[in-house]
């Protein structure tokens, strides 16, 4: 998928839900998706996060975005299923769902991990994912090629020293992954897979490495062409597999 190159027209017609948009490699898959025809919806912890992303779009994309704010450390089943109920009454279906929510406040031992700490990244990058999935299961069945995308981590496929509850959620996104793969094995319009991008030029990234060089990383457009390989056409077909 290196050298792959998307047409202009991939995801016409298309509805895609990006979580983590408002930065890193969610604002960069959100924007490579509009500009290739799709209605975007973009979601993170607020309305202003998204604002300056919403703006490019909406100038710059055939199809005007729509913003959906979720705190997904504070955001509760009831919550997920009414952000369901608001996008099935203003498209009536999904054609993509793409997780790039992530939060890692540290690096830490599991001697000194705090145990607060330690629910809240689980909450947010694994509990909030499948709780948002769980709620769009309907929308994206109605759609007659629906491609789910759970953004994982090296960590989340070899353990890493100093990565606690990102490590261990990440484990478990992977596993949620291959779990619905396997119950949707029989419905040829879902694909669920999970996407690794590498190391990338992001927020979090620098917040846990504060003496690298950012300038030194990979954008994280660099990554995008993956993502839309996995959403468009020819991604049909791709099921539980870790990319």
């Amino acid at each position: 998928m290196a050298s792959y190159e998307p047409r202009p027209d991939l995801l016409q017609g298309r509805t895609i839900l990006i979580t983590g948009a408002a930065e890193g490699i969610g604002a960069a898959v959100a924007e490579a998706c509009a500009e290739r025809g799709a209605a975007v919806i973009l979601s993170d912890r607020t309305e202003a996060d998204l604002a300056d992303l919403y703006d490019r779009i909406a100038e710059h994309c055939p199809q005007e975005p729509a913003i959906l704010p979720l705190d997904l450390e504070q955001a509760e089943e009831a919550t997920f299923q009414s952000a369901a109920q608001a996008i099935a009454q203003s498209y009536g279906r999904l054609d993509g769902l793409v997780h790039c929510a992530a939060f890692a406040p540290f690096l830490s031992r599991i001697d000194d991990y705090d145990g607060q700490e330690w629910e809240r990244v689980l909450r947010i990058n694994l509990t909030a994912p499948f709780l948002l999935t769980q709620a769009c299961l309907p929308l994206l069945r109605a759609s007659p090629d629906a491609s789910i995308i759970f953004t994982s981590d090296r960590v989340g496929r070899q353990g890493l020293a100093y990565w606690g509850a990102f490590c261990a959620a990440k484990f478990g996104i992977e596993g949620l992954m291959q779990t619905l793969a396997e119950e949707t094995e029989g419905d040829p319009s879902i694909r669920v897979n999970s996407l690794d991008p590498g190391i990338l030029r992001t927020r979090l990234r620098a917040r846990l490495y504060p003496g690298e060089n950012p300038a030194k990383l990979p954008d994280p457009k660099t990554a995008v062409a993956q993502y839309l390989y996995l959403l468009g056409p020819e991604g049909r077909g791709i099921s539980g597999q870790a990319r």
